[in-house]
Parts: structure tokens; C-alpha cells; sequence
């Protein structure tokens, strides 16, 4: 049984010129030599030539220190080295600047070290030389790549926190302007990824060194805290150890103690959130204990239940129910002497590993036992789910944007019916699960249990819920899900499926919109693509499109005009001997007289989804006259007539107006707006509500406005009706009602 040392907290870093000679004598390949012993002796030859060809590279280079450059990236690979990282990521390691600083290019890394080596120094290498029209796009672009590499081989994360590492080291050698910048990245990103991965001591160490450089001044204040708090508590803390260390011997239990201590930042970041002063910061020192086995963890576990008083609601077993980065350990918070709290955690050396070097602890594993662990429990789950986000999303910060969602999980554990366990962030919903489960549910969920009582698809998940979705074959993703999924990998599902949607249905409406352009010019249809492909050919170079589809869908999304693309398709035709028909022109013309495009007429039922939507300002419904407007990359906006912000349009726009009419037989209601003024007193939003639901108009939403203490009040509906005889209908039994003034349609002022 180990005895218990209380560690220096993580800030506490060595001088300046004690870390200027320890980079100095780092220079040299020789202090890096005596971590490979693990490696074979050929491998550790490949390393110190990859050694060699970085130090000649990088000749010349200095650091802000004014050290030799190569000192940096020794240091980078000696962090590798202690997770027993293999030879080809220490060499990338080496070699890691060398493309970014260097102009050694990707192809001559391949033909020296091979193509693993050159593909994880790429997945490193930022894209400096590319353009970007802002830093943030610059960052979320770079930021892209390396979690895309990093999906594909977990050492590039490895080797970038390592560098990132070395990098806060030296931060004091770098401009001070550039401290805030660099220690900010360092905890909105770098931080969380290390927690992510279950690189726990990593993690700290970043946060500590960015707390230091971003907050100096608060960080000095609380480190002297610290530091008294300490000297005052050393007499309590070898009393405990007595105390644990009796205990355990009576109990037979083969432990290792091992003192533990908040590092500063967590400190203070707790004072911060919960609003407490530092005297009131009482888990400040911890112990843990490590044994030999699982079931010697609860044996442990009650041992110490019985020399010390457990606090309630503060046990955590998370060797049943493991962190989603894969941590598992006992934690027990209990009444020391001198009610002290004090916090215990109790795991297994292998678990110790884990929890120390989260998804390192693979290749330390791999050192010692050839099967190695489960990668599912090292949290790579969370990294296959990047490739998954980015077949989806093209665009880098809206993919930043998902992924960042996943960085701070603070999860919650829910079961399936079959009784798996599965890790979700917190305030993550029933959709969340579903696509968590699989994306094919999650398009098709309808509706949901939790524990068995049916519940809405966008209900919370608590820690413990067993869930069941139910599906339906013909249903699709709602757009209104993407305001309260909270998973990457969900919103990137739903995104998709909506733009593919829209893509489809504009693409038809494209297609049928130039169909009646062309019959207005006096062709009959569209020429066949298979029949006419040069002259699709040349239409698509006339237009800049690179297919027939896109070009549908971009007048189909109001980006083209299809009078336009019409006339320049007749010239195209010509040129091949078709004629345009007169008589078809004529007719056309004729019954299309009131139509200034000459696009012919669009009829509306109701079902044609996204490619065509109905103005918010008017909100027409069947019955109304009505015009269309392609907006640019709106797609097709539905106006009333009278409406005055389309007559403001077709002002300005004419030419992007074109005829639409009513079906005979709309498929669904339509949403309309009304406002009733009524007389202040009890019960008349009841009345009024009753009056609505007599004339079978569904209220959609209630605006009641800030006017309650006034004689007359307007009150605002969103109706569903079928169409103009029913609004009227419904609008004549609210006239009646008592307490009602007037009724009148909400429609845009002039």
C-alpha cells in the first residue's frame, strides 16, 4: 500500500529558464531515445531518421524562446512516446511542421516515410494555403480537416493535443497580445476534445495553463489560496491516510493510495458557477484508491462507508454505467474528521489507465496485452460519427457548428427496449435518440414511449428512461425538429433530408415551369436529354449549370428565369430544324393573356411542399386570387392579389411573377391570419375559442398582445380553414358573439 503525496496542482510550473534548459537539452535525439525501449530496435531507426529529416528541415528556425525550431517538435513526440504511441505517429510527430513551415510537400513525405506517415501529417497541416474570406472560416475550415483525419486515425487528435500541449508550455515566450487568442481556443476546443477522448490529464493541464495566461492575475491570487489551504489541511490528510491505511489493512484489501487535489481551474470554475467564495470550496483534496480487482473497488467502497459517514446524493457508479469517453470509476463523497468532505475514487489499475489517457490508453494496453481494449469504450463511437455529420454537411462552420454541440456531452444514460445502454448530452430528446440508434428511425420516427407512457418526440431524456419509438414506413423528417434536437449527428440527418427534399421538388416544379415557358414560345415539350444532348449541352454552358437537374432546380428555386432559359432552349432547337408552332403560340397566348411572363399557369393543391410556400405577410387561402413570385432561391411564394408587399414587388420585379391558381379539390387546410377586437372582461377568450371551434377552425396560435388593461383588446389567430367559405363562415359566428367588436383578416399595411 502506496502512501498518499498531495501533487503541486497543475499550475505550478517550472521557471522559465528551467523550462528554457529542459527544451535546450530536448534539442538532441538522445533524450528522446531513452522513452522508445518499448519500440523494436528497426522502428526506433525510422523515428531517428524522421528525426534527422525534420532537424534538417527546419535548420535555421527558431522559436519565440530563441531556441533551435526542432526542439518543439522532439518535445511533441516525447508526449506520444508516454502513451506509447507507435512509430508512425511519433515520426508524424517529428515531421509534423515540416509541410506547414517548412514547403516539404505530402507526395516527398510518402516516397521518404511512406503514405501513413504523410496522411497523418497532412490531417495536421492547416490550410494556410488556402483562401478564406474570414479567420473564423479560415479556423472552422482547418478545424474541419483535423476532426475528419482525426475520424479516420484517432492518433492525428493525439498528436495535435500533444502539440497544442508544448504549445501552452512556452505560451510566456509568445507576444502577450496573442495569450488571450491562443488560450481561448485552447479551452473552447482543445480542452473539451481531451475530455472527450478520456485524456483526463491532459485535459487539466490545458485548462490550467489557459486559466494562467488568459486570467494572470486571478490565477496567482487563487494559487497562493491553494497553496495556505494546503499547509493548513496537511495534519487532516495524514490522519486520514492513517485511517484508510488501518482500515484497509484489518479488511485484507491490497490497495495503492494516491492524494488528489482540484486543479485551479476547476476551482475556480466552480466558485464562478455556483457562486461561492473559496472558503466554501470544500472538495478541494481528494483521495484514490486503486485495487487489484472490480469487486474489490465495492469491497473498498465499504470499507469506507463504515470508518466514514457517506453524503447523501453523492455516490456516482460509473463502473456499471461508464462515462461516454469511456472513465469508469467508484466515486463516494464522505464526512472526514473535523467534518471535512472528502472525495474518494476507487478503480482498477486498467481503469486508473483509462481515466489518466482515455484513448491513448489503447496503445499503453497494446504494450502490455496483445488484444488490446474495446475501442467502443474508449469513446471512438463519438469519432466514426464525424464522417457521418460530414457526408451530410459540405459547409465547415456548419459543420463546426454540430460538432461543437458534441464536445460538451454532460450526458445522460437512457435504455432501449432490449435494455442497451446509451449515452446522450444532456437536454437530449426522443429524436436525438432515434437517430443515436439508427438514422433510417430516425427519419421515419412518428412517435414515442418513455417507460411506457406515450410521450411528444421532442419530450427530454433523463438519466434511467427506457425509450421506444414508433415508426411509420411513408413518414419523413419535420423541419420543425431542428428546434430542439441537441445531437450533431441528428440535425446533420435532418438538415440533409430537407435539402435533398427540396432539391427533388424544385427540380419537378423547374422542369414543369420551363415545360410552359417552351409552350408559350411554341414547343410542344422539353426536348429528350437522351435525344438532344448537344443541345442540353449548350444550354448548360449558356447558363453555367453543370446538369439538366441543376438547372431545373434553379428555376424551380426562382434563381433562373424560365422565359429566359425557354427562348434561348427555341434558338438551340432551331438550329436543328424544329420550328416553333404558331397555332400553339397563339393559343397559349391567348388563354395565358393576364400572364406577363408567358410561363403559363402553376395550379396549387396544397401538397407541393418545399419547392412552393405561401406568403406570411397575406396568407392566402383557396378562394383568394392569388399570384406567384419566384423569389431567388426561395422557390415559388404565393401571394394574394391585393397583397400590397407583392404589388411593391411586382414594382420593382415583374418579370419573376407568374400566373397560379387555386385546385378545385386542396388536399389540406391552410393557415390564415384574423384579428378580433373584443371587450375586456371574464370568459371572452373562452367565447371567442368556442365560436372558432363551431365553425370547425383549428386555432394554430393565440397572440393576446400587452394590452390587457385597456377597454378593447385585439386579439391575433392563427386559423386553419379550407377555404374562403369556411374563413367567412368562421368570421360571421365570431361577429355574433358577445364581447366581439369587429373581425377582420390580418393582412401587411400599406
Amino acid at each position: 500500500m502506496g502512501s498518499v503525496a498531495i501533487p503541486l496542482p497543475a499550475a505550478a510550473h517550472p521557471t522559465a529558464q528551467e523550462q528554457a534548459a529542459a527544451n535546450a537539452a530536448a534539442a538532441s535525439f538522445a533524450a528522446l531515445t531513452a522513452k522508445l525501449d518499448y519500440l523494436p530496435s528497426p522502428e526506433v531507426e525510422q523515428v531517428r531518421q524522421a528525426y534527422r529529416f525534420a532537424d534538417e528541415a527546419h535548420l535555421g528556425q527558431l522559436r519565440n524562446s530563441g531556441e533551435p525550431y526542432i526542439t518543439h517538435p522532439i518535445a511533441v513526440a516525447a508526449q506520444c512516446a508516454e502513451w506509447k504511441l507507435d512509430a508512425q505517429a511519433l515520426m508524424a510527430a517529428l515531421l509534423h511542421d515540416a509541410i506547414e513551415d517548412c514547403g516539404v510537400s505530402k507526395h516527398e513525405l510518402i516516397e521518404r516515410f511512406g503514405a501513413p506517415v504523410a496522411e497523418l501529417v497532412d490531417g495536421l497541416t492547416k490550410l494556410d494555403r488556402l483562401q478564406f474570406d474570414t479567420r473564423e472560416e479560415n479556423q472552422a475550415e482547418s478545424f474541419r480537416k483535423m476532426l475528419l483525419a482525426m475520424a479516420r486515425d484517432v492518433r492525428v487528435i493525439l498528436i495535435k493535443l500533444a502539440d497544442r500541449c508544448h504549445n501552452m508550455r512556452t505560451l510566456s515566450d509568445v507576444p502577450r497580445e496573442k495569450w488571450a487568442r491562443i488560450s481561448s481556443e485552447t479551452l473552447e476546443i482543445y480542452a473539451p476534445i481531451a475530455h472527450r477522448l478520456g485524456l483526463n490529464q491532459t485535459y487539466r493541464e490545458l485548462q490550467d495553463l489557459s486559466f494562467a495566461h488568459l486570467l494572470p492575475w486571478r490565477h496567482a491570487v487563487l494559487s497562493r489560496a491553494v497553496g495556505r489551504a494546503r499547509n493548513r489541511r496537511r495534519d487532516l490528510i495524514q490522519r486520514v491516510q492513517r485511517d484508510l491505511e488501518q482500515a484497509f489493512a484489518q479488511a485484507g484489501l491490497d490497495v495503492r493510495l494516491a492524494g488528489r487535489e482540484k486543479t485551479l481551474f476547476s476551482v475556480y470554475r466552480k466558485m464562478q458557477n455556483k457562486h461561492l467564495s473559496f472558503s466554501q470550496v470544500t472538495d478541494m483534496f481528494g483521495f484514490r484508491v486503486v485495487v487489484p480487482k472490480v469487486a474489490d473497488c465495492y469491497t473498498a467502497l465499504g470499507v469506507l462507508h463504515q470508518l466514514y459517514k457517506p453524503s447523501p446524493g453523492k455516490f456516482k457508479d460509473y463502473i456499471a454505467i461508464p462515462k461516454v469517453n469511456g472513465y469508469q470509476s467508484l466515486h463516494t463523497t464522505l464526512i472526514g474528521p473535523a467534518g471535512v468532505s472528502v472525495e474518494f475514487q476507487l478503480r482498477t489499475e486498467s481503469m486508473h489507465l483509462v481515466a489518466e489517457s482515455g484513448v491513448a490508453a489503447h496503445w499503453l494496453y497494446k504494450a502490455a496485452t496483445p488484444e488490446g481494449v474495446s475501442p467502443d469504450r474508449l469513446g471512438t463511437q463519438w469519432l466514426q460519427s464525424l464522417l457521418d455529420i460530414q457526408n451530410e454537411t459540405r459547409d465547415a462552420a456548419e459543420f463546426w457548428d454540430h460538432v461543437k454541440v458534441d464536445l460538451f456531452p454532460d450526458a445522460v444514460y437512457v435504455f432501449t427496449p432490449k435494455s442497451q445502454i446509451m449515452a446522450l448530452p444532456r437536454g437530449a430528446t426522443v429524436v436525438d435518440f432515434a437517430y443515436a440508434v439508427h438514422s433510417d428511425i430516425g427519419d421515419r420516427a412518428v412517435a414515442a414511449r418513455i417507460n411506457g407512457e406515450q410521450v411528444p418526440l421532442r419530450s427530454e431524456l433523463h438519466n434511467g428512461d427506457v425509450v421506444q419509438v414508433v415508426t411509420a414506413p411513408d413518414s419523413t423528417p419535420n423541419p420543425a425538429w431542428l428546434g430542439f434536437v441537441r445531437t450533431g449527428r441528428a440535425r446533420s440527418k435532418i438538415r440533409h433530408h430537407i435539402k435533398t427534399l427540396a432539391q427533388t421538388e424544385s427540380a419537378a416544379l423547374g422542369e414543369k415551369l420551363l415545360a410552359q415557358a417552351l409552350r408559350a414560345e411554341g414547343i410542344d415539350h422539353l426536348p429528350a436529354e437522351a435525344e438532344s444532348g448537344a443541345v442540353w449541352d449548350k444550354l448548360l454552358r449558356f447558363t453555367g449549370s453543370r446538369s439538366r437537374e441543376e438547372l431545373l432546380t434553379d428555376i424551380g428555386m426562382g434563381r433562373r428565369i424560365a422565359g429566359i432559359v425557354a427562348k434561348r432552349l427555341v434558338a438551340l432547337v432551331a438550329e436543328l430544324g424544329q420550328r416553333p408552332d404558331a397555332l400553339l403560340i397563339s393559343r397559349e397566348r391567348f388563354s395565358g393573356s393576364n400572364d406577363t411572363t408567358g410561363q403559363g399557369v402553376v395550379t396549387i393543391d396544397g401538397s407541393e411542399g418545399a419547392s412552393v410556400s405561401l406568403a406570411h405577410c397575406c396568407r392566402p387561402v383557396p378562394g383568394d386570387a392569388i399570384v406567384g413570385y419566384l423569389g431567388r432561391g426561395e422557390g415559388l411564394v404565393v401571394h394574394a392579389d391585393d397583397c400590397v408587399v407583392a404589388q411593391r414587388l411586382q414594382h420593382k420585379d415583374a418579370e419573376r411573377f407568374i400566373g397560379v391558381e387555386w385546385s378545385d379539390e386542396p388536399v389540406r387546410t391552410f393557415e390564415t391570419g384574423l384579428i378580433v377586437t373584443v371587450t375586456n372582461g371574464k370568459g371572452v377568450l373562452a367565447r371567442v375559442a368556442s365560436a372558432l371551434a363551431h365553425a370547425e377552425a383549428d386555432i394554430a396560435h393565440i397572440d393576446m398582445g400587452q394590452d390587457s388593461a385597456q377597454e378593447a383588446t385585439d386579439l391575433r389567430f392563427l386559423v386553419a380553414v379550407r377555404d374562403l367559405a369556411h374563413l367567412d363562415t368562421a368570421m360571421r359566428l365570431l361577429k355574433r358573439t358577445p364581447s366581439v367588436l369587429r373581425v377582420q383578416r390580418s393582412r401587411p399595411q400599406r
